[in-house]
């Protein structure tokens, strides 16, 4: 079977827009609306919990090697400091217990946790 240049290039280009339709046909009825989360299931920062303090765990932190700043970049009371090479610390004093940080820390396991903060008995 031969088949001249023109006619061949003719068929792959009804080719090629019959594959688009057909996509394109399949994509708009795949579209549905985009499910949403409901605020309940969002994270809420805590108000201020006494009790609780983020405590790093340097081991598992981007920030050591590329630089993350996600937690610090969160924290409202500006109690995380980033510290190239080492991870973060953490300002006893400055935290709030809100585990925002906590909750964008990127890595598994976290590299930042809440901890009930020890007693001063």
């Amino acid at each position: 079977m031969s088949i001249s240049r023109k006619e061949f290039f003719r068929q792959s280009i009804f080719q090629l827009g019959k594959t688009i339709v057909e996509v394109a046909g399949s994509v708009k009825t795949l579209s549905e609306p985009v499910p949403t989360i409901p605020p309940e299931q969002g994270f809420t920062p805590h108000q201020q919990e006494d009790d609780l303090l983020a405590q790093a765990c340097n081991e598992h932190c981007l920030a050591r090697n590329c630089g993350c700043l996600a937690c610090a970049e969160r924290c409202e009371s500006q109690a995380i400091m980033v510290v190239m090479g080492e991870g973060i610390r953490i300002d006893a004093a400055r935290c709030t217990g809100c585990g925002s940080c906590e909750y964008v820390c990127p890595t598994t396991p976290k590299a930042v946790r809440l901890v009930a903060k020890p007693s001063t008995n």
